[in-house]
């Protein structure tokens, strides 16, 4: 015998339970405020910072050529967060990049990163938690500082 709880279920729509409210929900990080997950507005301020700067070198040095500004963005971006876990777009937008555990990534997190940060498809693709290819791949996150 059908009951009505059994045709409730259909009519009540799909289960929500397991979708987070925030970015960084099921991540363990705040809402808002220092340690939250930033968002893309920061991030791509922080890539445009770091690719000027990094044209700007290359105008200066190698006479603008393309492939000299994508090796000093590759670079900036692998030594910058690999030592110190962040480059200086993320340092002026107030941003970091950190392990999901909270430690501080290395050379190798860096290093995949700035490769398929370089490749571009990699940083378009995120999830929930906005959180790139690029991110899941090295196990990191970008919070605000």
């Amino acid at each position: 015998m059908v009951n009505r709880k059994d045709i409730g279920s259909w009519l009540s729509g799909p289960d929500t339970s397991n979708i987070s409210k925030f970015p960084g929900e099921r991540l363990g990080q705040p809402e808002s405020g220092p340690g939250s997950m930033a968002r893309a507005g920061r991030r791509i301020l922080a890539i445009c910072i770091d690719w000027g700067l990094s044209l700007l070198i290359s105008n200066a040095f190698f006479g603008g050529d393309p492939t000299a500004t994508l090796a000093i963005f590759a670079i900036e971006q692998m030594l910058l967060v690999g030592l110190l876990g962040y480059g200086v777009g993320h340092r002026i937008m107030g941003i970091e990049v950190v392990k999901l555990d909270g430690r501080q990534p290395n050379m190798l997190d860096g290093v995949i990163r700035a490769v398929l940060i370089c490749l571009v498809i990699p940083c378009i693709i995120v999830d929930a938690d906005h959180r790139g290819l690029h991110d899941r791949a090295a196990k990191t996150i970008l919070i605000r500082r």
